[in-house]
């Protein structure tokens, strides 16, 4: 008979240590904040514009058509044939792929499987700070231990020489993010070349987050890791369909790479998410092969509400810098009379009426983060224009 007198444990007590200590994100936070507050919402990255109306329909004419059931586990056919089509449209790759791809729920899937199927407890992962902030979660939670190298203001590039002191005989692979998430930065052939002889020498894999590979603006060339001699064996390319055809809630990635690599990817996703939307992702095979001119009409788009975000921000006490790539901006906040860069986005929030999410919640040490903020620029003109308008506030 079990003994009554044991004191039920509390809910925080059934929690594994690794996901304890989470809370909220700071997104969830500054969302909640915008929406009580009447924010003009330029925190969280998803666009207040819908996909193109043919990849609706596309996602409409599969779900007709009784493409509801489970998916293929790896990947609808349709799918991966066309993302094989676009490797070798805009990088010149060939890719198998039923040996060579896998779809995934997300980038964000893609990027958990690559930490549980690649890092044993004791590997240290180099990630380039700030960093996207799933990558160093999923590297704990895998038992891996996240090495920090800086992207240095005001350009955001690494030095070269810190990168090198980074890997050690416990690295077992790096996290590279191109084009970056928060800064923009487009990592250029010298720094991706560094890169990659450093990956052999050390015998590292490389995991590339390219989910802003269409969003690059003139002046600055989006090029895959895996292009470069003796990285195609590896490299984990990981990419998805959100932010080029802002369906973000639609949740498609892929993995790409050699097929050793996809057991190991695969050998995780079977027993996480198992299978992706289906009718999404015959949507998603139809997005991927629009002609020419509609990539070419996402990029001036985004790089004139670039141009247009980056003027108002100048105007104000904030220092932008000008992002290469991505749908983000930047701006230190020195002199703003505030402790740190969270308690700035709450003032702006609530006071100001213009959300934006602080850059410490992308460091691992917040202090360096503490003096930046991070806008987004994947909105509606109505949305720039109200925010502007705020923003215009600051100087007055």
């Amino acid at each position: 008979m079990a003994d009554v007198s044991t004191p039920a444990r509390s809910s925080h007590d059934f929690a594994a240590h690794r996901v304890r200590g989470g809370g909220t994100t700071i997104f969830a936070e500054i969302t909640a904040l915008a929406i009580e507050h009447g924010a003009v919402n330029l925190g969280q990255g998803a666009p207040d514009f819908d996909a193109p109306e043919s990849v609706r329909d596309a996602a409409r004419r599969a779900i007709d058509a009784g493409r509801n059931q489970y998916a293929t586990s790896t990947g609808e056919t349709a799918l991966r044939e066309a993302i094989a089509r676009h490797s070798a449209r805009f990088y010149g790759e060939t890719l198998d792929p039923v040996r060579e791809i896998t779809v995934t729920t997300g980038a964000t899937e893609a990027l958990f499987c690559a930490a549980m199927a690649f890092v044993d407890p004791g590997d240290e992962v180099i990630v380039f700070e700030p960093t996207y902030d799933s990558y160093v979660p999923g590297i704990r939670m895998a038992g891996g231990t996240p090495v920090p190298v800086a992207l240095r203001a005001p350009d955001f590039r690494f030095d070269p020489d810190e990168l090198r002191a980074a890997f050690t005989p416990r690295t077992r692979v790096i996290y590279v993010n191109t084009p970056h998430n928060p800064t923009g930065t487009v990592f250029n052939d010298e720094e991706l070349e560094l890169l990659a002889a450093l990956c052999i020498e050390h015998d590292v894999l490389a995991v590339t987050d390219e989910v802003y590979e269409h969003i690059v603006f003139s002046g600055a060339t989006h090029r895959r890791l895996s292009s470069l001699p003796g990285m195609r064996e590896r490299t984990l390319t990981i990419s998805s369909a959100g932010k080029t055809f802002s369906a973000t809630g639609w949740k498609i990635g892929w993995t790409l790479g050699p097929e050793p690599l996809q057991r190991a990817i695969r050998g995780v996703h079977q027993w996480t998410t198992f299978a992706t939307s289906t009718p999404m992702q015959h949507a998603m095979a139809e997005a991927l092969d629009l002609p020419d001119s509609y990539y070419q009409t996402l990029r001036d788009d985004y790089e004139a509400r670039r141009d247009i975000l980056m003027d108002v921000v100048a105007a104000t006490p904030l220092v932008p810098i000008r992002p290469d790539g991505s749908y983000f901006i930047v701006a230190g906040i020195d002199g703003m009379g505030h402790a740190d860069a969270r308690s700035f986005a709450r003032w702006m929030a609530t006071d100001v009426g213009v959300a934006v999410i602080p850059c410490s919640s992308f460091y691992l040490d917040s202090r360096e983060g503490d003096r930046y903020v991070r806008l987004c620029f994947c909105k509606g003109w109505p949305t720039l224009e109200a925010a502007a308008e705020r923003l215009r506030t600051l100087s007055a």
